[in-house]
């Protein structure tokens, strides 16, 4: 048969996580189908029919599947699943809310936030706030995979793969969706970006963030993130938290800045491909997986930080 590939969308955008994602679902050695559910989101089916790998595009378009909720595409998915032996989906919030509910009704177990497949049936995933790496078989007659996509390279959108219409069951109605309150900024999204800059307790309160750590985020296009310290002391919202309870990120570079380095923090950003630390404390955690470290005060460092990275643009 073949494997199932649920896109996270927008209904305007294809969200990167399944590119990301389709080259996890393409070490299962099947065909790829991926399921684009949404409303008046032909432009996401369009953009899925371009992902390399991707066998075949199903698109179901329904009002009622306008906004992801967990139990419309549940019902949606079960009856598909008839036809595949595998269900791969980012662990993104959609994700880890949805696939659960469909493991439990085909009554098989899931394999959670797989960053390595090894084979088609065998899988790595991390495990004690990713200080080990447990390596499941899983023998199931069906599949259900969520993937840490900061752990996978995106697919080119290299392919030009047919797209079928299917129809979507009727609404469920088990749940309704009422608003959305989404931050609106002109940086990168943090979940998806090359470059950044993340302060944690020692920055001191939300003023600081501002003036310390935004002017250097600004010139260097980056994201602004937080360590649970500094979300929980509400110098910044939890929707910028780096780490094991909140986003998984692997930039080319990550800045902490006021960061000790708990094992939790370390779990969100420790694959990032460059590492700077600057922390007063020589002992911090955070140096032991820094690939350069600055034992200096931050209120000091990130304004001489600021005027040489504006002194390169001049």
């Amino acid at each position: 048969m073949a494997v199932l590939l649920l896109a996270e969308h927008d209904n305007k955008v294809l969200n990167e996580a399944t590119a990301k994602a389709m080259t996890a679902a393409r070490g299962l050695d099947q065909d790829v189908h991926v399921l684009v559910a949404g409303s008046q989101c032909g432009a996401v089916a369009e953009a899925a029919a371009k992902l390399d790998g991707a066998a075949k595009v199903l698109f179901a378009d329904a009002p009622h599947l306008s906004h992801p909720l967990a139990e419309e595409l549940t019902a949606l998915i079960v009856p598909l699943m008839e036809n595949y032996d595998a269900l791969v989906a980012p662990a993104t919030a959609t994700g880890k809310n949805v696939v659960p509910r469909i493991a439990a009704l085909l009554d098989v177990m899931q394999v959670s936030d797989i960053t390595l497949v090894v084979a088609p049936d065998t899988f790595e995933r991390p495990i004690y706030a990713g200080n080990a790496v447990q390596t499941v078989k899983c023998s199931q007659p069906k599949k259900v995979i969520t993937v840490r996509t900061a752990a996978f390279k995106s697919v080119e959108a290299a392919g030009n793969t047919p797209i079928e219409a299917i129809e979507a069951p009727g609404p469920v109605t088990q749940s309704a969706f009422e608003n959305a309150e989404l931050t609106v900024s002109d940086r990168p999204d943090l979940a998806s970006a090359k470059i950044i800059i993340s302060g944690g307790r020692g920055v001191g309160s939300g003023e600081n963030f501002k003036k310390l750590i935004e002017p250097v985020a600004d010139a260097l296009g980056a994201a602004i993130g937080a360590s649970r310290a500094a979300v929980d002391a509400g110098f910044v919202p939890n929707d910028m938290q780096v780490g094991q309870t909140g986003k998984v990120v692997a930039p080319d570079l990550y800045i902490a800045v006021g960061i000790s380095g708990a094992i939790q923090h370390l779990a969100g950003m420790k694959d990032s491909k460059i590492i700077v630390a600057i922390n007063k404390d020589a002992d911090a955690a955070i140096f032991q997986v820094a690939d350069y470290g600055l034992v200096a005060d931050l209120f000091e460092a990130m304004p001489e930080l600021e005027t040489e990275l504006k002194n390169l643009k001049n």
